[in-house]
């Protein structure tokens, strides 16, 4: 304010300067933590860790299955191909009645427009075989594939595949109100004062394979890993606990979904004995209601909620999965230093 002088900068310069800088805006994450730490705001004595799905700026009904594609795109090339042949045949007519001297080289827009969908259709479903090529293309030294012939061949992506025209890079997710066209926006978030100290984005619906890197942002960032972390039946398999235990990490991770008024967050999952699953079930029912695992609900998730209804972000503003982990970043950033403001004041 005051190097402007108190004006307000347009809403296109904020936009351009965001976008030019978002590499370096990115990495202010890392700076606002450290002044976090140094103001004895992270203690890394419990950390609670959790996802939340947000809208990206694509509609999820511009997306189009593989199955789709497959028979939308022979019908819009005969399509294309029919309008082409009729305004041939119209710039025809009209030389002969109009002389050749008159401009007519422009196409309609209803036939450019046809002709714009069937070149994205088909760069979307190159796109969705080389991700079945990339998936099932076997070792250099894997063995030949045994058993029955597959009913497709090898890097063909299933039918139900799908791919968003206006951002490719964003998924079809389930979230509370439904089906939506988004991303993962992870958060890991330190008990003592609500500071985020590790953040991350992906385009997976499942958290199962976010706690590691997670994990790995922690120790990146802090220096020194947390003492205690809970998190949600998302992200509860055995290679996660293994990797907890691996790092001295004290868990608490939900077995299953909690019923509504119960003690623990066992749930009615089966288990096995001698297996890590197993223990920590064992280890919420013990505790009940004085479980270490009833401080995720009042650690993380009132940190979404003021993400989201405090500061308004019902969706992200840029496309591209590096665009908008960048946003995400700088989003989680600003809380950071919300609640580095507040302390101070």
């Amino acid at each position: 304010m005051a190097v402007t002088a108190r004006q307000s900068p347009d809403f296109r310069t904020i936009s351009d300067f965001r976008k030019r800088h978002l590499p370096a805006l990115s990495g202010l994450f890392t700076q606002v933590l450290q002044l976090c730490q140094k103001a004895g705001l992270v203690t890394l004595g419990h950390v609670a860790l959790d996802g939340t799905k947000i809208r990206a700026r694509a509609s999820k009904h511009k997306a189009m299955s593989y199955g789709r594609r497959k028979t939308a795109e022979p019908e819009l090339a005969a399509e294309v191909a029919r309008w082409l042949a009729e305004a041939t045949a119209s710039d025809t007519r009209e030389d002969a009645a109009y002389g050749v001297d008159r401009r007519g080289d422009e196409l309609p827009e209803w036939v450019t427009h046809k002709q714009r969908r069937l070149e994205k259709i088909r760069a979307a479903k190159t796109a969705l075989e080389a991700e079945a090529r990339a998936r099932t293309e076997p070792a250099p030294t894997a063995r030949p594939r045994r058993g029955r012939p597959a009913k497709k061949p090898l890097g063909t992506p299933p039918d139900r595949a799908q791919r968003n025209f206006t951002d490719p890079d964003s998924r079809i997710m389930k979230a509370r109100d439904g089906f939506i066209q988004g991303y993962n926006a992870q958060a890991a978030v330190d008990a003592a004062h609500q500071v985020i100290v590790a953040q991350g984005l992906t385009n997976q619906a499942s958290d199962a394979h976010q706690l590691e890197p997670m994990l790995a942002s922690i120790k990146a960032n802090m220096g020194r890993q947390a003492r205690e972390l809970s998190a949600d039946a998302g992200y509860c398999s055995e290679h996660n606990l293994t990797a907890l235990a691996r790092r001295h990490i004290r868990s608490y991770v939900a077995t299953g979904r909690q019923q509504h008024g119960a003690a623990s967050a066992g749930g009615r999952r089966k288990t096995l004995p001698m297996i890590r699953v197993h223990a920590m079930k064992i280890r919420l029912r013990r505790a009940g209601y004085r479980s270490r695992y009833r401080l995720r609900k009042q650690v993380v998730e009132p940190v979404f909620g003021q993400i989201k209804q405090a500061r308004g972000l019902r969706q992200f503003l840029l496309r591209g999965q590096s665009q908008v982990a960048g946003e995400w970043s700088l989003l989680c950033s600003v809380h950071n230093m919300l609640k580095l403001a507040g302390a101070r004041g």
